[in-house]
This record gives structure tokens, C-alpha cells and sequence, in this order.
């Protein structure tokens, strides 16, 4: 399994319609044939010192493997999101994990 999680932090000057369209945007993400699971929402009300609540929406996708992954990141939807969208935010941090299994000693070591 291979889980892409993007976190996206919007410029504070978007009209409601660009706000209208970035979420569109993250939902036709979601359809893209590679994405088994898709997520889209905004931060939770949690409140806790180790949480960054700090973004604006959060885009998690579930993919088979990094080669679903990697079709993701060329297909034609998730090029357009980007030309359309990539002017709606003014940071975005991704951050991707992957299982070979369920038992730990079936996961890769971590890189330091």
C-alpha cells in the first residue's frame, strides 16, 4: 500500500468561487482510476500541542503501490488540478508512506 498525503495551506485572498474550484479540483482527484481510497477535509478541531492545525485542507489518497503512484503523478487530471489550482495555495507539503505488510519486521528501515 502506498498513501500520498498532501497538505495545502490557501492564499488568504481567494474569492469564494477560487475556493469553489480548488475543492473541485481535490475532488476530481479522487477519481482518477490509479486512487483505491481517497480523502479530502479541512483540519480538525483536535487541539493538542503536537498537532498542525495550521494548514487549510488535507488531500490523503490510497494507492496499490508506488507505480499506481507514480501513473497518479502524470495523469491528466492531477496535470490540470495543477495548472489550475496551483495558484490557490501559498505552500503545500506532502508527505508519502509506504507498507510492504503488516508485520513490522515485513516494513522497510527507516531513513534518518
Amino acid at each position: 500500500m502506498f498513501v500520498h498525503s498532501v497538505y495545502f495551506w490557501l492564499r488568504e485572498d481567494l474569492t469564494d468561487a477560487e475556493r469553489g474550484r480548488f475543492v473541485a479540483g481535490l475532488r476530481s482527484l479522487r477519481a482518477i482510476d490509479d486512487v483505491q481510497q481517497g480523502y479530502i477535509g479541512v483540519p480538525a478541531p483536535t487541539d493538542r500541542a503536537v498537532i498542525d492545525r495550521t494548514y487549510s485542507w488535507a488531500l490523503v489518497l490510497v494507492f496499490a503501490d508506488e507505480q499506481a503512484h507514480d501513473s497518479y503523478q502524470t495523469h491528466p487530471v492531477h496535470d490540470r488540478f495543477r495548472a489550475e489550482c496551483g495558484d490557490f495555495y501559498r505552500a503545500v507539503r506532502i508527505y508519502d508512506a509506504t507498507t510492504a505488510g503488516e508485520a513490522p519486521d515485513e516494513l522497510p528501515p527507516p531513513q534518518r
